[in-house]
């Protein structure tokens, strides 16, 4: 089988169950340290819950995304730009964002926006940089998809768990209940994509950021690391749009279509 990041062979390594039912295999590849299932022929049945029963950590997550990418944008970033949650889920992230005044707007191609309706994404946009939050791991090509993403930024935040090696047969990530992690990644693999789209990788703990920008690695570190208080030092300047979306909102509602 050949690896659907660096496009060498790969060599099967272990066999799990995956949906209480079905033996899948998972391969990997030395060249790139990229870990992958088998075609995945269960996505359908996988996906009829676009967020899983199982994932009771989503507020939380949303949560801490939202004071760490406040505080890597309000640092790195012009903060008055346009940003875009991809793959947004239910568009909780964009609420939250658009809440302490991040002009966010939605993309999913997969999930129903309830959180930021008339905030979604409209094609050509101009956008300054992208999230992409629990995303890579349910990808069954993600340097096809990688490549769609810098279509629309240049940059790219996102969180994965980096896979340990030696590899264990009993990594919790692979959530084989759900069957919608298929993809798993080390930092080497990361470095390995950031470096075939011409992006510098940065990297703390879950958190990895690909860029342009002149950044270095103790920076973003030193970011992600002391979030919590440059999100309650930067508060004050923080300015929500919930009432002014609401206008929007109703404005929008009064055109018949959002």
């Amino acid at each position: 089988m050949k690896c659907q990041v660096c496009k060498k062979e790969c060599e099967e390594i272990f066999e799990g169950i995956i949906l209480g039912k079905y033996k899948v295999k998972y391969y990997f590849c030395k060249n790139c340290e990229h870990l992958q299932t088998e075609s995945p022929y269960w996505l359908d049945e996988a996906y009829k819950e676009p967020i899983a029963a199982e994932d009771t950590g989503i507020i939380q997550r949303n949560l801490n995304n939202r004071v760490i990418t406040a505080s890597i944008l309000s640092c790195f970033y012009d903060s008055d730009r346009k940003f875009l949650d991809y793959a947004g889920g239910w568009g909780l992230f964009v609420r939250l964002m658009r809440d302490i005044g991040f002009d966010f707007v939605w993309e999913d191609k997969f999930s129903q926006n309830l959180f930021a309706r008339c905030f979604e994404y409209t094609s050509g946009s101009k956008i300054e940089l992208i999230t992409a939050f629990e995303v890579l791991e349910h990808l069954e090509k993600p340097k096809e998809e990688l490549e769609n993403m810098f279509k629309i930024s240049s940059d790219i935040l996102f969180t994965q768990d980096i896979l340990p090696l030696p590899i264990k047969r009993s990594w919790w990530y692979y959530a084989p209940q759900s069957g919608q992690h298929i993809s798993f990644y080390t930092n080497k693999t990361l470095d390995y994509m950031a470096e075939a789209f011409g992006k510098k990788h940065f990297s703390y703990r879950e958190y990895h950021l690909f860029t342009e920008k002149e950044i270095e690695q103790n920076a973003f570190e030193e970011v992600v690391k002391n979030s919590a208080h440059l999100y309650l030092q930067n508060a004050v300047d923080y300015k929500s749009k919930i009432a002014s979306d609401m206008e929007y909102v109703i404005n929008c509602k009064n055109k018949v279509n959002c």
